[in-house]
Order: C-alpha cells, then structure tokens, then sequence
C-alpha cells in the first residue's frame, strides 16, 4: 500500500476501560482499522490525563487501578479513515475524537520486493 504525501491523522481518546461488546474499546477499534484495510493503528497509554469531566486519572504507584488515558492513532487517507467513523460513532460514548491533516513522510514495510 502507498500512501499520499498528504495523509490525515485520526485520533481517538478513550478511556483504559472502556469497551465494547465484551473486548477493551482500544483493541476493538484496532481491530475494525485492519477489517478495513487501513494503513495502520497504534495505541498509546497515558501516564496522566483529564477529559470532559475533568477528573484526573494518573499511573501513580498506588493509584495503578486508575482508568487511564488510552489514545488510538491511525494514519491513512481522508477517504480511508472516514469508513472507520460510523465504528466510532457507535462505539464510543465518552471520548474524543479529532482529525488532522499529516504529511507522511515514509510508509513501508521491511519486504523490499
């Protein structure tokens, strides 16, 4: 797969333990990118954070049990990304989500063929 010069970032905030239909949202919405052929997924877990509510979730040593801060990065076209937002839309009840345009620079894979 090549992907434009001009691509788009989508990002999904969530929380650790959000889910859907019994699997951690996360995992879920990775899942449905690679159903749907994307260019690609990556989730990072935050160390601290605050959302609509403003409570604070943090990894502090005693406070491991914490909802952290999950974020779901996929980058590909406009086009591409916009299939996956009706997922979203149905999945994600607290949350953000936000949508920005990337320049990319490379996009391959370790097969030089």
């Amino acid at each position: 797969m090549k992907l434009p010069e001009e691509g788009f970032l989508l990002r999904v905030f969530v929380g650790e333990t959000d889910s859907y239909k019994g699997k951690a949202l996360y995992e879920q919405i990775v899942l449905k990118a690679r159903e749907l052929n994307l260019a690609g997924a990556t989730v990072i877990r935050g160390i601290m954070g605050f959302g609509a509510h403003s409570r604070i979730h943090t990894a502090k040593l005693l406070r491991l049990s914490e909802d952290l801060p999950i974020v779901v990065e996929l980058v590909d076209t406009e086009e591409n990304l916009n299939k996956i937002i009706p997922f979203l839309d149905e999945t994600v009840d607290e949350g953000l989500i936000t949508m920005e345009k990337a320049r990319v620079i490379k996009y391959r894979h370790g097969n030089r063929d």
